[in-house]
């Protein structure tokens, strides 16, 4: 299992706490910070689709996780 505490804000968490996400690796986690850098912050969790690498099975295994996009 995760070793997250909580929900992820996937608008705030860095790489090392992507990492935590099952199916999320060290290359995926620096893709999401990379995409959330350059297009600003994401308006909803499904808007991750739009990193490079991920997709819609990586998507819903990590939602059970506790990601989050509020602040």
């Amino acid at each position: 299992p995760p070793s997250t505490t909580g929900p992820l804000n996937i608008n705030t968490a860095t790489a090392a706490q992507l990492e935590t996400l099952d199916g999320i690796g060290q290359v995926l986690a620096q893709r999401i910070v990379d995409y959330r850098n350059a297009n600003g912050p994401f308006a909803s969790v499904d808007d991750l689709l739009e990193v490079n690498g991920m997709g819609p099975g990586i998507l819903e295994t990590i939602r059970p996780d506790g990601i989050d996009k509020l602040d």
